[in-house]
């Protein structure tokens, strides 16, 4: 069984090389430009804008935006159209304990179901991560990018060596897409290198069938991710109302 047969994209969003319709061309644009910091918590989205710079009509726009809200990224208000979701301290200390609780468990799960095939898709990750970290010719903002989608793949060949189509479904919606990159963006070099390395020793754990090791280097590591959110991010920019 392939790890990419895991029935659900790691973070939620559309899988790489979809084929898109104008609603899904729509949801994956606007889900970028949140995910990415282009619009931000508590940002209006302007569909007759949306819509011209995608070049589409505002039905498509429209269906995207309650895709989005289904999701969790946007806040849709009667008579008053829809924002970009803004999150209390709280939502992020529960958002990622959750997270770090269901991927653990799925690192518990590969270390004894990982095939050959499976550890390849994860160092395959890993490579690419490393690859991200030495693109100095890029912008800052593209190798963000890159490195994203190194990370989505090395998490998404350990959650598809679980052989859990349920924890990957309940995944799909618990990783906080935004809130990933963000931290990522944020990381200094030398956390970049730390959370590679985090990815080896997490497949490492895996190949040498320890499951509990395997989940506590996962919950240690998703947990770094969480501190540099509530170190690095102004609460205003997070937070609408009690920031306790």
């Amino acid at each position: 069984m392939s790890t990419a047969k895991t029935g659900a994209s790691y973070g939620g969003g559309t899988l790489p090389g979809a084929r898109m319709s104008g609603p899904m061309l729509a949801y994956s644009s606007i889900r970028g430009w949140i995910v990415d910091g282009r619009l931000r918590p508590g940002e209006r989205l302007i569909e007759q804008r949306i819509a011209a710079e995608l070049n589409l009509s505002r039905t498509p726009v429209r269906e995207a935006v309650r895709m989005l809200a289904a999701e969790g990224l946007v806040v849709a208000e009667h008579n008053r159209g829809a924002m970009v979701r803004t999150l209390s301290r709280q939502d992020v200390l529960d958002s990622y304990e959750l997270r770090a609780r269901l991927e653990s468990y799925a690192c518990e799960l590969a270390a004894s179901r990982a095939t050959e095939d499976d550890l390849s898709a994860i160092d395959e990750g890993i490579r690419d991560f490393g690859k991200a970290l030495r693109r100095k010719d890029l912008e800052p903002i593209e190798r963000t990018r890159l490195i994203d989608e190194a990370n989505r793949k090395v998490h998404a060949a350990i959650i598809g060596a679980s052989r859990h189509a349920r924890l990957a479904h309940l995944l799909s919606s618990a990783v906080d897409a935004p809130l990933v990159f963000s931290a990522l963006r944020d990381f200094s070099a030398r956390q970049l290198e730390r959370s590679n390395l985090f990815h080896q020793l997490i497949r490492d754990m895996i190949a040498k069938n320890e499951p509990l090791r395997a989940g506590q280097l996962m919950h240690e590591h998703i947990m770094m991710g969480r501190d540099q959110i509530l170190a690095s991010v102004l609460p205003e920019e997070l937070v609408n109302g009690d920031v306790d």
